[in-house]
């Protein structure tokens, strides 16, 4: 059995971009944390002003979202037993590799130190032969293509509706024959995938009549495939 591939892509995770570094909101608040300006996390909840003269503002700026998800994905029964690789492609093209046996800090603040220093030095711990997150500059054109996809899905609202127990049943299927699946969900707030993105996926899936939030999406993607037959004997064995 092949395990899933869940993707949170085009993330607003990123640090702050050198055209804002010396906006006065952003200089506050890098003083304050004794950083440089292009050393800290944006965050759309406290760079807000400096934020609307950036392209796409309104995607970016969320590392909120990536948290909640990563804590969800990470803690779940289905990565306890082996079944889930998790990748975290960002606005800027730059994809983080996780380590299943990663824990995430649940402090957001301690979340964000950890990303800062990982987006500044490249993997967590440092100079670790075997990290537990690192970071290679890719697009998601490009990180379907390293995972060796056969089954690429894109989580999007105008896809085909379908209940989360069938769509399950459909991947936990491809996941028995050995297929590699692998499941897109965006990573942002606002607007649409990028055009670049949609343009990769012709298999496009809804699981509710309504936009939801990444986390949700995500949390209804893992429970319904662990609930499956088959999935719940490898999680609990024949208890």
């Amino acid at each position: 059995m092949s395990p899933l591939h869940l993707i949170i892509a085009e993330a607003g995770l990123e640090l702050v971009p050198r055209e804002i570094e010396g906006e006065p909101n952003i200089m506050a608040d890098a003083k304050r944390r004794r950083k440089k300006p292009t050393e800290i996390l944006l965050d759309i909840s406290v760079h807000y002003r400096a934020m609307k003269k950036l392209d796409k503002w309104f995607k970016r700026g969320r590392p909120d979202i990536v948290h909640v998800a990563m804590l969800l994905a990470l803690s779940s029964l289905l990565n306890l037993a082996n079944l889930l690789r998790l990748y975290v492609h960002t606005v800027k093209d730059t994809v983080i590799f996780v380590d299943p046996k990663t824990r995430i800090p649940r402090n957001y603040n301690r979340f964000v130190g950890l990303m800062e220093q990982l987006l500044v030095i490249g993997s967590v711990p440092p100079c670790s032969s075997k990290p537990l997150l690192w970071v290679e500059d890719l697009t998601l054109h490009q990180l379907i293509e390293k995972i060796g996809c056969t089954t690429p899905i894109l989580m999007h609202e105008k896809g085909v509706l379908l209940k989360p127990s069938d769509f399950s049943r459909y991947v936990v299927e491809k996941m028995l024959k050995s297929e590699v699946v692998c499941i897109v969900v965006g990573g942002f707030q606002h607007g649409d995938f990028e055009e670049s993105t949609l343009k990769l996926f012709k298999n496009r899936v809804s699981l509710h009549p309504t936009s939801l939030e990444a986390w949700s999406v995500i949390s209804m993607i893992i429970n319904s495939i662990e609930s499956s037959e088959a999935i719940s004997r490898i999680i609990w064995g024949n208890s």
